[in-house]
């Protein structure tokens, strides 16, 4: 099989024969975890009546165990992965020509990645995990805009999570990784578990290359 990416000095990497495993390309297309800027994903679920529902979320870091996603906890995702914890999401990286697609289930996260995720986020992000709430939204803009400034100077020293803060860990049962080119059709190669062992690198997976 053979693919091609930019690595993180820019260089093009061509790859032909990928990985028995799918650390090793993560690893060359997500960014560092420390890294501030996260990439965007669509997080696919179902609702209680079996219809599906997306959003747009941050990726907030992966590691050997999975994929990890931040939320509130009234949020409608929340009670929809409490009915169903199975779901999906697809990571886009345009600049690289690069998609990854991920299926898995979702369990909460420990209380210490929480921690670590909060502390990770912006203050702006932190500030709205206080604020984004129904009754705030529901303000008119400029009521919205005094509070929000006012919230911020009550708190200088920064921000501790709030009590609906909470997260999820995504273990991945397939993993899908999409490659854009100029030269030639798109591809994609596919990562299944064939016998899971519950992290990444330590699972035995099997490899399918597909039409892009």
């Amino acid at each position: 099989m053979t693919s091609e990416w930019q690595n993180a000095s820019g260089e093009l990497v061509f790859r032909d024969d990928w990985p028995e495993e799918p650390t090793p390309v993560l690893t060359e297309w997500l960014p560092d975890n420390e890294e501030p800027a996260r990439p965007t994903m669509v997080v696919a679920t179902v609702d209680e009546s079996g219809a599906p529902d997306s959003r747009i979320q941050l990726l907030t870091a992966w590691d050997d165990h999975g994929f990890y996603f931040h939320t509130d906890t009234r949020s409608r995702k929340v009670a929809q992965l409490a009915h169903e914890p199975r779901v999906s999401f697809t990571v886009h990286l345009p600049a690289e020509a690069h998609q990854i697609t991920v299926q898995g289930v979702a369990e909460l996260a420990d209380a210490a990645e929480l921690e670590w995720a909060f502390a990770h986020r912006s203050a702006y992000l932190q500030q709205l995990a206080w604020q984004n709430t129904v009754e705030f939204a529901s303000l008119p803009r400029l009521d919205r805009v005094s509070a929000w400034d006012a919230f911020a100077v009550d708190h200088v020293e920064g921000f501790t999570a709030p009590p609906t803060w909470t997260g999820y860990l995504v273990r991945p049962s397939r993993l899908t990784f999409w490659v854009g080119s100029t030269s030639t059709a798109s591809r994609r190669v596919e990562y299944r578990r064939a016998a899971a062992t519950g992290e990444l690198s330590r699972s035995s997976w099997a490899v399918t290359q597909l039409a892009g």
